[in-house]
C-alpha cells in the first residue's frame, strides 16, 4: 500500500501568477535562515527570496558576486525549513546561469533538489531568454530580473538608475515570452515600470520602481533596520533593530560587570 505526504500549504507557482489577474499586490522580503524565515512566513508574507544579497548583509562583502552556490544552497536549506505557507525562491550566483543552457540547468536543478524550494531567480532578460526557456523546459519555475542588475555592478559602472527605455521594454517582454513567472524590476523610472506591467502578463515584483508594480520586495535587513552605512533610497526602514540589539547588549554587558546578572531567579539550587 502506497502512501503519500501530507499536502503542502505554501504559495504555489500558479497561485503567484493569479495574484495579478486577481489584482492582490505581493509580497515579497529576503531571507536567509531559520529564525528570520521563520518569522516572516508566519507575519503572512507571500514570497521569500534566497537572495545571492546574502553576500553583503550576512558575509560581509561589498557586492553580491563572491557568495557562491553551495552557500546559496545552505541558506536556501534553512529557510526551506522554516518555512509553511510562503513560496520560497532562490538566487542563481553569478555565474551560474551564465555558462550555458545545460550547466545552468544543472545548477538550477540543484537548488530545487537539495533545498526544497520551488523556484530560481536570475538577473537578465532579452540576454537570458535561452536560459529561462531550457530552465523552464525542464521543469525549474524561473523568476527574471532586469533593471539595475547587481551581479553586473562592475559593468554597469556602481549602482545606478537604469533608464534606458528600449532595452528594459525589449527584456521584459523577451522574459515573458521565455516563460518567467514573474519579473523583479529594480531601480528604473516609475513609469518604465508602469509600462511593462500592463505590458507583459506575469508579476512584476517592484524594487526602487515605483507604486505600479504588481508586488514589491525588500532586502529583510535594510527595512529592519539591521543594515550599517548607506540606505538605499527606495528602502522605508519599519523597525530599528540593529539600535534595540546594540542597546540590549551594552546593558547585558553592564548587567555582567556589575554582579547584577545573573540574579537569584536566574541560578539553580
Amino acid at each position: 500500500m502506497s502512501t503519500h505526504p501530507a499536502k503542502s500549504a505554501r504559495l504555489t507557482v500558479p497561485q503567484f501568477v493569479a495574484r495579478k489577474t486577481e489584482g492582490k499586490r505581493l509580497t515579497v522580503l529576503t531571507a536567509y535562515d531559520y529564525p528570520m524565515a521563520r518569522l516572516i512566513d508566519e507575519a503572512g508574507i507571500d514570497a521569500i527570496l534566497v537572495g545571492d544579497t546574502l553576500s553583503m548583509v550576512v558575509q560581509g562583502h561589498d557586492s553580491t558576486i563572491p557568495v557562491t552556490l553551495d552557500e546559496m544552497i545552505y541558506h536556501a536549506k534553512m529557510v526551506t525549513r522554516a518555512v509553511t505557507n510562503a513560496l520560497v525562491i532562490v538566487d542563481m550566483p553569478f555565474p551560474s546561469n551564465l555558462l550555458g543552457v545545460h550547466e545552468a540547468i544543472r545548477n538550477a536543478g540543484r537548488i530545487l533538489k537539495e533545498t526544497g524550494a520551488q523556484a530560481v531567480k536570475l538577473e537578465g532578460g532579452a540576454d537570458q531568454a535561452e536560459v529561462i526557456s531550457g530552465l523552464v523546459n525542464a521543469g525549474i519555475p524561473v523568476m527574471a530580473h532586469i533593471g539595475l542588475r547587481p551581479q553586473l555592478v562592475h559593468q554597469m559602472g556602481g549602482y545606478k538608475v537604469q533608464r534606458d527605455h528600449e532595452r528594459l521594454m525589449n527584456d521584459a517582454q523577451a522574459a515573458a515570452d521565455a516563460g518567467a513567472f514573474s519579473i523583479v524590476l529594480e531601480c528604473i523610472p516609475q513609469e518604465y515600470a508602469a509600462e511593462i506591467t500592463k505590458m507583459i502578463p506575469i508579476p512584476t515584483i517592484g524594487i526602487g520602481a515605483g507604486t505600479s508594480c504588481d508586488g514589491q520586495v525588500l532586502v529583510l535587513h535594510d527595512m529592519l533596520g539591521l543594515t550599517s552605512g548607506h540606505v538605499p533610497r527606495f528602502v522605508k526602514q519599519y523597525a530599528g533593530i540593529g539600535e534595540s540589539i546594540t542597546n540590549a547588549v551594552r546593558q547585558y554587558c553592564e548587567d555582567v560587570q556589575k554582579g547584577e546578572f545573573p540574579g537569584p531567579e536566574h541560578s539553580f539550587r
